[in-house]
């Protein structure tokens, strides 16, 4: 039976346009899933909004619309950014579809039976741009430490989950999985400031707005957004359905292998999500990644703060792959990274311009020069081309191993490694005046170099899906075979005979 891989982003919260940093987390996401696609993973890919709240009613009582009308309106811009950044999901949830309501009830009920969840009354702070409780060691001088604004204090009548319930338990799964939240930094700080500190019931329902997902036989209270947003991850792929498919397809994805989310709600995925996977009975996910922020010079990118960066200008004027470059080259997955237009400049003109580009066009272009657009039957190799596949071979290797540990950078350099290494590889065989010199020599070096570059589009069709079926394009591979990645792993399988297209740069340097 083929292997699963089911991974998730966040939901996003469609206040109003999303940033760079939303996107972040989204390319992280969509290359993974296409490189377990590539290894023949049956993978779903989810990604989607989370759309109730006080704060989406009031954005949109200010706008002078209904909030589902509101929210309708970003999810369009918001699918139009995932489409112009070639986000390949599977499935796009809105917390506002039919089935992620009843699945939210079905859980809120199941709960209820369980004795999980009990009616209180809360008080306390709350932000309602980032919808979140607070209890007063949390705060920043009575200000949310997330968006720095001020907080609110509020009193009413709630639901509560039984989350001190499962304290000892949640202890003992993490001292059993202690790579089970990563980086191991974001695991530390989640033990120390809340597990170790002791938990506190959560309150799940509000009553103070309406604008979200009515508790069942009470429907005065809303269930609140941390429960409704979680459960997204189960809605989706059919949880409480009575379609046979969804179940089938519930009971063959579930639960994740990877949940990958910002930092920022770290508490909430690495405590009150694997509790209401222990209360309900079902398997915990296989793994949570909580990346850093993507910073301005200024500091955090924030909707309510407004100071964002619009990852549709940067697309427009530079393209997508140049963006998703940028964002997972530029920074170490797990830490916190800086965008800046001349770093973002500095990695189109030295790496895909000067590097990878220059790469593609020199060797095509020599090609047909050489040898009439087709790519010749190797000889007997040298030193130099066993060098070439022996460093593709370890390349490949380095790429997994980076990519199983969601290092993107790292994958990155490594294939950055072996295009320099190609470049250097013309330099030493000089490539340019060969075929006049050594023709024999210069069929088998050839040949080398074009079989280089399908490995080469191959590993790169991860993290940039334009520019690895441009070289596919070039190479005139229509093959599926050809881009598989156990392909790469078996240097010479493009047919002797191969002709090749004309080349123009991929990319162009930014003056």
């Amino acid at each position: 039976m083929t292997k699963k891989f089911y991974i998730t982003t966040p939901i996003y919260y469609p206040s109003d346009k999303l940033h760079i940093g939303h996107a972040y987390s989204t390319v992280a996401a969509d290359t993974l899933a296409r490189y377990k696609r590539l290894q023949g993973y049956d993978t779903f890919f989810l990604t989607g909004t989370d759309e109730h709240g006080q704060k989406i009613e009031q954005k949109a009582a200010e706008a002078g619309k209904d909030p589902k009308k509101f929210t309708d309106n970003l999810v369009v811009w918001i699918k139009d950014l995932w489409d112009k950044l070639d986000i390949s999901y599977d499935e796009f949830i809105r917390t506002t579809d039919i089935q992620h309501k009843e699945a939210v009830q079905t859980i809120f009920t199941k709960l209820l039976e369980n004795d999980d969840i009990y009616l209180s009354k809360y008080e306390g702070l709350y932000c309602t741009p980032c919808e979140t409780f607070l209890t007063e060691f949390q705060t920043k001088d009575g200000t949310c430490p997330d968006c720095e604004r001020e907080l609110e204090k509020v009193e009413e009548e709630s639901y509560f989950l039984r989350i001190s319930k499962y304290e000892n338990q949640l202890k003992e799964f993490y001292e059993k999985n202690p790579t089970w939240l990563e980086p191991s930094s974001r695991k530390n700080e989640l033990v120390e400031n809340f597990l170790n500190k002791g938990l506190e019931d959560l309150s799940i329902s509000r009553t103070t707005f309406s604008w979200g997902i009515p508790v069942p036989n009470d429907p005065k209270h809303v269930v609140y957004v941390w429960i409704d947003a979680l459960a997204n991850y189960w809605s989706a792929i059919g949880y409480g359905s009575d379609d046979p498919k969804k179940q089938e397809q519930f009971q063959r994805y579930f639960p994740a292998d990877v949940h990958l989310i910002g930092k920022e709600i770290v508490r909430f995925h690495g405590i009150y999500l694997p509790v209401l996977h222990i209360a309900l009975g079902l398997p915990l996910p296989g793994k949570l990644f909580a990346h850093g922020w993507l910073l301005l010079q200024g500091g955090k990118m924030s909707k309510s703060k407004g100071n964002i960066v619009d990852p549709k200008v940067l697309i427009e004027q530079y393209g997508s792959d140049t963006l998703r470059y940028f964002l997972l080259r530029e920074i170490p997955f797990g830490k916190d990274g800086t965008y800046s237009q001349e770093r973002f400049e500095e990695r189109i003109n030295g790496d895909l311009v000067n590097a990878f580009s220059n790469l593609i066009h020199r060797s095509l272009t020599m090609i047909q020069k050489s040898f009439d657009f087709i790519v010749p039957s190797s000889k007997e190799p040298t030193i130099l081309e066993e060098n070439l596949i022996e460093f593709s071979s370890k390349t490949i290797q380095r790429i997994e191993n980076s990519l199983d540990e969601f290092q993107f950078s790292v994958a990155l350099t490594h294939l950055w490694e072996l295009i320099a290494y190609t470049n250097k590889y013309i330099d030493d065989t000089q490539a340019w005046s060969l075929a006049k010199r050594d023709s024999e020599y210069a069929q088998t070096v050839f040949y080398h170099l074009a079989e280089t570059l399908r490995v080469i589009a191959v590993l790169l069709q991860p993290f940039l899906p334009k520019s690895s079926q441009q070289v596919f394009h070039l190479l005139t591979i229509q093959d599926e075979t050809l881009k598989t990645w156990e392909s790469a792993k078996n240097f010479g399988s493009l047919p002797i005979g191969t002709k090749v297209l004309p080349s123009t740069p991929i990319f162009k340097r930014l003056v």
